[in-house]
């Protein structure tokens, strides 16, 4: 059995879209490639047109509706899927996310990968929204990183940004990333790598792509901040270590802190004058909202 998400009416075809597409595609093929065994063989399940209640069981931030939408529709077209809020919202146990109405065989096969979605990028805008709320206060903006599920990624950075958080990299494309392991290979060849690679890059890329620069000592911010980086990673140092920081870029690079941030800690790193913060803390191992589907 081969199923495939169609777009919903009312949802706009985009190269977005799209990729969610083949993200929902693949978990169709995973739950239903070889059927459903126990729907299937329940032919009157098929002829029984109901409306299923989805309701959240735990307050939250609500992420994943485009995703839950082409499920039902891959399932089956006939399926009418009825948000009652929108992604990004806030909204307390008990209340309603929405209604799928149709086939009742159909419902069911498409239950649990619905709410699989929902559960889990829910959960992520929901711990986005609490390192948001710590930083309240601050000019501080929380920002995901690239350490993300294989095959999720657009969907968890949607999901940071539906909880208040902001985008950094959506791939290795996106802005130039000079790391440590790169210094350190190039180290070899060069007395002084960061200032060799920044001069290199400037001069093979287009202007419009920003080169940041990771650094875990005072010494490669001040070359960094020389050498005329866009941004530089402050990572895995403390927030008196940040301030001395600060002062040497001056306000002449983008600054981010990260490594080891928590929800415990993030304000005291906010409270440096960091413009960014960045943690996997949002994405990575963040429980699921607790969300059921019930015939009205």
């Amino acid at each position: 059995m081969t199923m495939t998400a169609q777009m919903p009416p009312n949802m706009q075809e985009t190269p977005f879209s799209q990729a969610v597409k083949a993200i929902v595609d693949a978990a169709l093929l995973e739950d239903l490639g070889q059927g459903d065994v126990t729907t299937d063989n329940l032919p009157k399940l098929a002829e029984i047109h109901k409306t299923a209640l989805i309701r959240v069981r735990q307050a939250c931030v609500v992420s994943g509706l485009s995703a839950a939408a082409l499920v039902f529709q891959g399932v089956d077209p006939a399926l009418v899927f009825e948000p009652a809020v929108q992604d990004g919202q806030s909204i307390q146990a008990g209340d309603l996310i929405g209604t799928v109405s149709g086939p009742m065989a159909s419902v069911l096969k498409a239950e649990r990968t619905a709410l699989n979605f929902m559960q889990y990028l829910s959960g992520i805008a929901t711990e986005t929204s609490r390192y948001v709320a710590a930083l309240s206060g601050t000019h501080t903006r929380i920002t995901h990183t690239r350490k993300t599920t294989p095959g999720l990624r657009l969907l968890e950075q949607q999901a940071v940004l539906h909880g208040g958080g902001m985008p950094h990299r959506l791939n290795l494309s996106s802005c130039v990333m000079l790391k440590d392991n790169h210094l350190q290979a190039l180290a070899d060849a060069s007395q002084n790598p960061i200032a060799d690679a920044i001069r290199e890059l400037r001069g093979r890329l287009s202007h419009t792509i920003k080169i940041e620069v990771e650094a875990d000592r005072l010494e490669q911010v001040q070359q960094a901040v020389e050498a005329g980086a866009d941004i530089i990673l402050l990572d895995n140092m403390s927030p008196e270590t940040i301030r001395q920081a600060l002062a040497i870029i001056d306000g002449r690079a983008i600054s981010e802190a990260s490594g080891g941030i928590s929800l415990d800690t993030i304000r005291a790193y906010a409270e440096t004058g960091v413009d960014y913060i960045s943690t996997s803390k949002i994405t990575l191992g963040v429980p699921a909202i607790d969300i059921g589907l019930d015939l009205d």
